[in-house]
Protein backbone atom coordinates (compact mmCIF):
# COMPACT_ATOMS: atom_id res chain seq x y z
CA UNK A 1 0.00 0.00 0.00
CA UNK A 2 2.98 2.48 0.40
CA UNK A 3 3.61 2.15 -3.43
CA UNK A 4 0.37 4.06 -4.09
CA UNK A 5 0.42 7.54 -4.86
CA UNK A 6 -1.82 9.88 -3.73
CA UNK A 7 -2.94 8.22 -0.20
CA UNK A 8 -2.08 9.17 3.44
CA UNK A 9 -1.68 6.18 5.83
CA UNK A 10 -2.19 6.66 9.70
CA UNK A 11 -0.87 3.03 10.92
CA UNK A 12 -2.83 1.95 14.00
CA UNK A 13 -4.87 4.25 14.35
CA UNK A 14 -7.49 5.45 17.29
CA UNK A 15 -11.06 4.53 15.79
CA UNK A 16 -12.36 7.00 18.21
CA UNK A 17 -11.43 9.82 16.84
CA UNK A 18 -12.77 9.32 13.24
CA UNK A 19 -16.36 8.61 14.61
CA UNK A 20 -19.07 11.03 16.63
CA UNK A 21 -19.92 8.80 19.32
CA UNK A 22 -15.88 9.66 19.94
CA UNK A 23 -16.21 5.48 20.61
CA UNK A 24 -14.17 2.24 19.35
CA UNK A 25 -10.76 0.32 18.95
CA UNK A 26 -7.70 0.67 16.58
CA UNK A 27 -7.73 0.18 13.28
CA UNK A 28 -4.17 -1.49 11.74
CA UNK A 29 -4.22 0.94 8.87
CA UNK A 30 -6.36 3.92 8.01
CA UNK A 31 -6.10 5.79 4.96
CA UNK A 32 -7.04 9.16 3.17
CA UNK A 33 -7.36 8.81 -0.38
CA UNK A 34 -6.71 12.25 -2.26
CA UNK A 35 -8.56 11.18 -5.87
CA UNK A 36 -10.90 8.89 -7.49
CA UNK A 37 -7.24 6.96 -9.34
CA UNK A 38 -5.87 6.29 -5.67
CA UNK A 39 -9.11 4.84 -4.29
CA UNK A 40 -9.48 2.21 -7.32
CA UNK A 41 -5.92 1.19 -6.47
CA UNK A 42 -6.58 1.00 -3.03
CA UNK A 43 -9.40 -1.28 -3.13
CA UNK A 44 -7.67 -3.17 -6.06
CA UNK A 45 -4.71 -3.84 -3.69
CA UNK A 46 -6.86 -4.71 -1.06
CA UNK A 47 -9.04 -7.15 -2.80
CA UNK A 48 -5.68 -8.78 -4.03
CA UNK A 49 -3.90 -9.22 -0.61
CA UNK A 50 -7.44 -10.02 0.54
CA UNK A 51 -7.29 -7.77 3.31
CA UNK A 52 -10.71 -6.56 5.15
CA UNK A 53 -11.56 -3.61 4.57
CA UNK A 54 -14.41 -0.83 5.53
CA UNK A 55 -15.39 2.77 4.35
CA UNK A 56 -16.32 5.84 6.03
CA UNK A 57 -16.94 9.35 5.37
CA UNK A 58 -17.21 11.84 8.65
CA UNK A 59 -18.20 8.75 10.87
CA UNK A 60 -21.51 9.94 11.82
CA UNK A 61 -24.07 6.96 12.06
CA UNK A 62 -20.73 4.94 13.05
CA UNK A 63 -20.18 2.78 16.05
CA UNK A 64 -16.93 1.00 15.99
CA UNK A 65 -16.51 -2.18 18.85
CA UNK A 66 -14.10 -1.72 21.05
CA UNK A 67 -12.16 -4.33 19.90
CA UNK A 68 -11.20 -2.42 16.90
CA UNK A 69 -11.03 -3.29 13.02
CA UNK A 70 -8.35 -5.69 11.64
CA UNK A 71 -7.52 -4.50 8.45
CA UNK A 72 -7.96 -0.88 6.76
CA UNK A 73 -10.56 1.88 7.09
CA UNK A 74 -10.81 3.95 4.19
CA UNK A 75 -11.66 7.61 5.00
CA UNK A 76 -13.10 9.85 2.01
CA UNK A 77 -13.14 13.12 3.56
CA UNK A 78 -9.66 14.27 1.44
CA UNK A 79 -12.15 13.86 -2.13
CA UNK A 80 -14.55 16.94 -0.92
CA UNK A 81 -14.38 19.16 -4.15
CA UNK A 82 -17.30 21.32 -4.19
CA UNK A 83 -17.80 22.99 -7.81
CA UNK A 84 -21.09 25.10 -8.97
CA UNK A 85 -22.03 26.47 -12.57
CA UNK A 86 -25.37 27.15 -14.03
CA UNK A 87 -27.57 26.19 -10.49
CA UNK A 88 -25.92 23.04 -10.16
CA UNK A 89 -23.32 21.87 -7.88
CA UNK A 90 -20.69 18.86 -8.23
CA UNK A 91 -19.31 17.71 -5.18
CA UNK A 92 -17.03 15.25 -4.44
CA UNK A 93 -18.14 12.08 -1.91
CA UNK A 94 -16.27 13.86 1.11
CA UNK A 95 -17.41 17.10 0.90
CA UNK A 96 -19.54 18.42 4.40
CA UNK A 97 -22.92 18.89 4.23
CA UNK A 98 -22.02 21.98 6.01
CA UNK A 99 -19.66 22.78 3.31
CA UNK A 100 -21.94 23.07 0.66
CA UNK A 101 -24.26 24.59 2.17
CA UNK A 102 -22.35 27.33 2.65
CA UNK A 103 -21.01 27.27 -0.90
CA UNK A 104 -24.40 27.45 -2.24
CA UNK A 105 -25.23 30.71 0.71
CA UNK A 106 -22.08 32.29 -0.90
CA UNK A 107 -23.72 32.05 -4.43
CA UNK A 108 -27.20 32.83 -3.59
CA UNK A 109 -28.32 29.43 -4.54
CA UNK A 110 -30.95 27.69 -2.53
CA UNK A 111 -31.54 23.74 -1.96
CA UNK A 112 -29.14 22.75 0.62
CA UNK A 113 -30.48 25.04 3.72
CA UNK A 114 -32.17 22.15 5.75
CA UNK A 115 -29.60 19.96 5.16
CA UNK A 116 -26.21 21.70 5.99
CA UNK A 117 -26.57 20.85 9.78
CA UNK A 118 -25.97 17.41 9.34
CA UNK A 119 -23.06 16.30 10.10
CA UNK A 120 -22.09 13.97 7.25
CA UNK A 121 -20.79 14.35 3.83
CA UNK A 122 -22.39 13.76 0.21
CA UNK A 123 -21.73 10.33 -0.23
CA UNK A 124 -23.30 9.00 3.04
CA UNK A 125 -26.26 11.37 2.96
CA UNK A 126 -27.10 9.91 -0.21
CA UNK A 127 -26.19 6.19 0.80
CA UNK A 128 -29.36 6.25 3.56
CA UNK A 129 -31.36 9.63 1.89
CA UNK A 130 -30.19 11.59 4.81
CA UNK A 131 -33.18 14.30 5.75
CA UNK A 132 -33.87 17.05 8.29
CA UNK A 133 -36.62 19.59 8.24
CA UNK A 134 -38.78 18.64 5.35
CA UNK A 135 -35.87 18.04 2.93
CA UNK A 136 -34.83 14.80 2.10
CA UNK A 137 -30.60 14.65 -0.05
CA UNK A 138 -33.32 13.09 -3.02
CA UNK A 139 -35.17 16.15 -3.53
CA UNK A 140 -32.46 18.01 -5.08
CA UNK A 141 -30.45 14.84 -6.30
CA UNK A 142 -29.90 15.09 -10.34
CA UNK A 143 -27.25 12.31 -10.49
CA UNK A 144 -24.41 10.17 -8.49
CA UNK A 145 -21.13 8.44 -9.41
CA UNK A 146 -19.87 5.04 -8.46
CA UNK A 147 -17.03 3.03 -8.45
CA UNK A 148 -18.72 -0.75 -8.83
CA UNK A 149 -17.40 -4.17 -7.17
CA UNK A 150 -15.02 -4.42 -10.12
CA UNK A 151 -13.60 -1.31 -10.37
CA UNK A 152 -15.82 0.38 -13.31
CA UNK A 153 -17.13 4.16 -12.96
CA UNK A 154 -20.85 4.36 -13.72
CA UNK A 155 -23.42 7.21 -13.07
CA UNK A 156 -26.96 6.65 -12.06
CA UNK A 157 -29.94 9.48 -12.58
CA UNK A 158 -31.83 10.34 -9.53
CA UNK A 159 -34.80 7.83 -10.62
CA UNK A 160 -32.43 4.90 -10.62
CA UNK A 161 -31.27 5.61 -6.98
CA UNK A 162 -34.88 4.09 -5.45
CA UNK A 163 -35.40 6.61 -2.73
CA UNK A 164 -37.32 5.92 0.09
CA UNK A 165 -37.00 6.77 3.94
CA UNK A 166 -33.28 5.94 5.27
CA UNK A 167 -32.63 4.02 1.71
CA UNK A 168 -31.04 4.26 -1.46
CA UNK A 169 -29.36 2.08 -4.23
CA UNK A 170 -26.71 2.14 -2.58
CA UNK A 171 -28.44 0.69 0.82
CA UNK A 172 -28.87 -2.30 -1.51
CA UNK A 173 -25.22 -2.28 -3.46
CA UNK A 174 -23.21 -2.03 -0.20
CA UNK A 175 -20.26 -3.23 -2.54
CA UNK A 176 -20.26 0.18 -4.98
CA UNK A 177 -18.45 3.60 -3.69
CA UNK A 178 -20.13 6.74 -4.14
CA UNK A 179 -17.44 9.02 -5.75
CA UNK A 180 -19.07 12.26 -6.93
CA UNK A 181 -22.74 13.19 -7.17
CA UNK A 182 -24.78 16.40 -8.62
CA UNK A 183 -27.64 18.48 -7.10
CA UNK A 184 -30.09 21.05 -8.72
CA UNK A 185 -29.74 24.54 -7.03
CA UNK A 186 -32.62 27.36 -7.51
CA UNK A 187 -31.43 31.05 -7.25
CA UNK A 188 -32.57 33.16 -4.31
CA UNK A 189 -31.90 35.90 -1.85
CA UNK A 190 -28.62 35.77 0.17
CA UNK A 191 -30.86 36.80 3.28
CA UNK A 192 -33.75 34.17 2.40
CA UNK A 193 -31.26 31.62 2.44
CA UNK A 194 -29.18 32.40 5.42
CA UNK A 195 -32.84 33.02 7.97
CA UNK A 196 -33.68 29.59 6.99
CA UNK A 197 -29.77 28.11 7.55
CA UNK A 198 -29.84 29.88 11.14
CA UNK A 199 -33.90 28.80 11.60
CA UNK A 200 -32.81 25.19 11.61
CA UNK A 201 -29.71 25.88 13.15
CA UNK A 202 -31.62 27.26 15.89
CA UNK A 203 -34.34 24.04 16.14
CA UNK A 204 -31.36 21.90 16.42
CA UNK A 205 -29.34 23.36 19.23
CA UNK A 206 -33.22 23.62 21.26
CA UNK A 207 -34.26 20.04 20.39
CA UNK A 208 -30.65 17.85 20.05
CA UNK A 209 -27.90 17.09 22.14
CA UNK A 210 -25.41 18.46 20.30
CA UNK A 211 -23.34 19.03 23.75
CA UNK A 212 -22.27 15.32 23.71
CA UNK A 213 -20.76 12.68 21.38
CA UNK A 214 -23.71 10.84 19.37
CA UNK A 215 -24.33 9.08 16.36
CA UNK A 216 -27.38 11.74 15.38
CA UNK A 217 -30.92 9.71 16.04
CA UNK A 218 -30.07 6.09 16.88
CA UNK A 219 -33.79 4.49 15.41
CA UNK A 220 -35.40 4.57 12.29
CA UNK A 221 -39.04 6.40 12.40
CA UNK A 222 -41.24 3.69 12.75
CA UNK A 223 -44.39 3.61 10.69
CA UNK A 224 -47.03 5.98 12.42
CA UNK A 225 -44.54 6.45 15.19
CA UNK A 226 -41.53 8.62 16.53
CA UNK A 227 -38.63 6.71 17.94
CA UNK A 228 -38.31 9.75 20.49
CA UNK A 229 -41.36 9.56 21.63
CA UNK A 230 -42.09 5.48 21.94
CA UNK A 231 -38.36 5.93 24.09
CA UNK A 232 -39.59 8.86 26.43
CA UNK A 233 -43.14 6.82 26.71
CA UNK A 234 -41.20 3.45 28.07
CA UNK A 235 -39.72 6.20 30.67
CA UNK A 236 -36.32 5.80 28.88
CA UNK A 237 -35.09 9.26 29.10
CA UNK A 238 -32.02 10.04 31.06
CA UNK A 239 -31.35 5.60 31.70
CA UNK A 240 -27.67 4.81 31.64
CA UNK A 241 -25.62 2.02 30.91
CA UNK A 242 -22.02 2.39 32.02
CA UNK A 243 -21.33 6.08 30.52
CA UNK A 244 -23.99 5.27 27.58
CA UNK A 245 -27.43 7.92 28.04
CA UNK A 246 -30.49 7.93 26.30
CA UNK A 247 -30.20 11.48 26.17
CA UNK A 248 -32.77 13.88 28.59
CA UNK A 249 -33.25 16.68 25.91
CA UNK A 250 -34.39 14.27 23.00
CA UNK A 251 -34.72 10.49 23.64
CA UNK A 252 -34.28 9.34 20.25
CA UNK A 253 -30.39 10.34 20.43
CA UNK A 254 -28.00 8.12 22.30
CA UNK A 255 -25.16 9.91 24.23
CA UNK A 256 -21.42 9.36 24.74
CA UNK A 257 -22.65 10.88 28.29
CA UNK A 258 -19.01 9.69 30.45
CA UNK A 259 -16.51 7.84 28.34
CA UNK A 260 -18.98 5.28 27.26
CA UNK A 261 -17.58 1.76 25.06
CA UNK A 262 -19.38 0.12 22.67
CA UNK A 263 -20.30 -2.61 24.73
CA UNK A 264 -22.46 -0.13 26.96
CA UNK A 265 -23.52 1.72 23.70
CA UNK A 266 -24.81 -1.70 22.44
CA UNK A 267 -26.56 -2.83 25.61
CA UNK A 268 -28.52 0.27 26.05
CA UNK A 269 -29.62 -0.14 22.47
CA UNK A 270 -30.73 -3.77 23.20
CA UNK A 271 -32.72 -2.01 26.44
CA UNK A 272 -34.57 0.33 24.53
CA UNK A 273 -35.38 -1.82 21.78
CA UNK A 274 -37.08 -4.60 24.64
CA UNK A 275 -38.67 -1.88 26.58
CA UNK A 276 -40.35 0.04 23.42
CA UNK A 277 -41.38 -3.73 22.61
CA UNK A 278 -42.73 -4.58 26.22
CA UNK A 279 -44.84 -1.42 25.85
CA UNK A 280 -46.07 -0.79 22.78
CA UNK A 281 -45.31 -3.81 20.46
CA UNK A 282 -42.81 -1.38 18.10
CA UNK A 283 -40.10 -3.38 17.07
CA UNK A 284 -37.29 -0.55 16.81
CA UNK A 285 -34.44 -0.34 13.39
CA UNK A 286 -31.36 0.78 14.54
CA UNK A 287 -30.29 3.32 12.36
CA UNK A 288 -26.44 3.24 12.76
CA UNK A 289 -24.01 1.15 11.61
CA UNK A 290 -22.31 -1.32 13.36
CA UNK A 291 -18.18 -1.97 12.44
CA UNK A 292 -15.44 -4.16 13.86
CA UNK A 293 -14.77 -6.99 16.11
Amino acid sequence: MDRIQNIEIMKNEDLSNHTSFRVGGNVDYLVYPLGVKALIETINHLKTEDIPYFIIGNGTNVLVTDKGFRGVCIKLTQMNGINIEDNVAECECGALLSKVSNKCLENGLSGFEQLGGIPGTVGGSIFMNAGAYGREIADILISSTYIDFEGNIKTISKDEHNFSYRHSFYSENTDCIIISAKFQLKEDLKENIKQTIQDCKTKRIDKQPLEYPSGGSTFKRPDGHFAGKLIEDAGLKGYTVGGAMVSEKHAGFIINHNHATCIDILTLIEVIKNRVFEKNGVDLECEIRIIGE
